[in-house]
């Protein structure tokens, strides 16, 4: 028998287990055990039930789309395929997907994935973009078969016949889908722009919609410059998709009918428009005619001469009350300065002069009191005619001393 090195039995298993297709795209039920997040993004796990474990390995490619954070205990649904690690000689699970299993764990990794992208902003109304009003162009991303498609249709082309609908064919629900329909945003985004895109499915249950809640789905929608209306499910339905969309809708059609504005309702609002529009102009014109007809019956216009007299009836009546005010304020001036020129007159030193008084100045200044004087002092009497020099010879009264070259008197 020939002998065989260890990597060669490895290699050659690894290829045996590559070879089986049933082994390439396996689903695997268990709950988790020792799960472990390395630095470089890789998950390593176990699957376990109670009588067998499975290794299992998912890379950073296929991780960093977990809609969960895995745990210990959790029951989950993997999917994937199976292979040999040859250094080790042990299979393993390769794992491309992996899903909490029921309803219970399914609604626990939507809180937390809604959870963490919340808190990115992705949900945010600020992001929110309107709907254009007239698209030409529609881009539609769901299953080439079933009633979505149908019902877009439909829709889009009863409300306007020339509005062109393209479609990107994705799976929507089922291992990979969820990286199909993201896939199909971004090719629209770069290379085939539409005004408008319309993405979604048809009704069922949390796990047939689920893709519209993987994280790649949303993150795509989130960074799409085309607007976006979410059409999943029906009414009662929800999704991340639908909460990060510029728009819900609550089915398909109704995605349509948001998308495509009416054709006839259009019309219909554009010659209501020129309705009024016209209405407007006559109204317009019958009010400025009616004024025009006003104007014209006044008798100014049609006598100017009219309206010139009366102004100059109005200026002579204005001069003529100018002319009586500035005659009174002048008469009033005058009687005012008389006044004044009499009370002037009045404290009038000459004036009490001409009744035979005179006023006694010494060295310049007048004298008040006899103590003021000294006999021999030389005095100047002003009249009311003129002035008198003269010198004290002789003093009498007052209270004080009469002084003569500074001797008592």
């Amino acid at each position: 028998m020939a002998i065989h090195s260890v990597s060669e039995v490895n290699h050659f298993i690894k290829g045996m287990l590559d070879a089986e297709g049933s082994l390439q795209r396996i689903m695997v039920r268990g709950e988790i055990s020792n799960f472990k997040t390395y630095r470089s993004g890789h998950c390593y796990f176990t699957l376990k039930d109670a009588d067998a474990a499975l290794k299992c390995v998912m890379f950073r490619s296929r991780a960093q789309y977990l809609s969960f954070v895995p745990q210990d205990g959790q029951q989950v649904v993997a999917s994937g395929s199976i292979s040999v690690y040859e250094r080790d000689g042990v299979y393993q699970l390769y794992v491309n997907s992996l899903a909490p299993e029921g309803q219970g764990q399914l609604a626990l990794a939507l809180r937390q994935l809604r959870a963490r992208l919340e808190a990115e902003g992705l949900f945010a109304d600020e992001h929110k973009r309107p709907l254009p009003r007239f698209p030409k162009r529609i881009g539609v991303v769901t299953s080439l078969s079933g009633a979505v498609l149908r019902d877009i249709y439909h829709v889009g082309k009863r409300r306007n016949p020339a509005v062109q609908l393209v479609l990107f064919p994705v799976q929507v629900q089922g291992e990979g889908s969820a990286e199909e329909i993201a896939a199909a945003i971004r090719y629209f985004n770069r290379h085939y722009p539409v005004d408008v895109l319309i993405v979604g499915r048809g009704g069922g249950s949390m796990e047939d919609l689920w893709s519209f809640n993987e994280e790649c789905v949303v993150r795509a929608i989130f960074a799409s410059r085309i607007p976006v209306i979410s059409a999943v499910g029906h009414e009662t339905d929800f999704t991340l998709a639908d909460e990060v969309s510029d728009v819900r809708a609550a089915t398909p059609s109704q995605a349509a009918e948001l998308a495509v504005p009416d054709r006839q309702e259009v019309l219909q609002h554009v010659l209501s428009l020129r309705t009024r529009l016209q209405q407007a102009r006559q109204h317009g014109i019958s009010l400025r005619r009616e004024r025009l007809r006003h104007a014209t019956e006044r008798p100014f216009l049609q006598r100017p001469e009219l309206l010139l007299a009366t102004r100059v009836q109005a200026l002579d009546l204005l001069a003529e009350r100018l002319k009586r005010a500035a005659a009174v304020a002048a008469d009033g001036k005058r009687k005012q300065l008389e006044t004044t020129l009499d009370r002037l007159e009045l404290l009038n030193p000459v004036r009490v002069l001409r009744r035979g008084y005179a006023v006694v100045e010494k060295d310049g200044h007048p004298l008040v009191r006899i103590a003021e004087a000294a006999v021999g002092d030389e005095l100047s009497l002003r009249l009311a005619d003129g002035r008198i020099e003269a010198k004290v010879r002789k003093i009498e009264g007052g209270t004080g001393y009469a002084k003569e070259k500074g001797t008592k008197l």
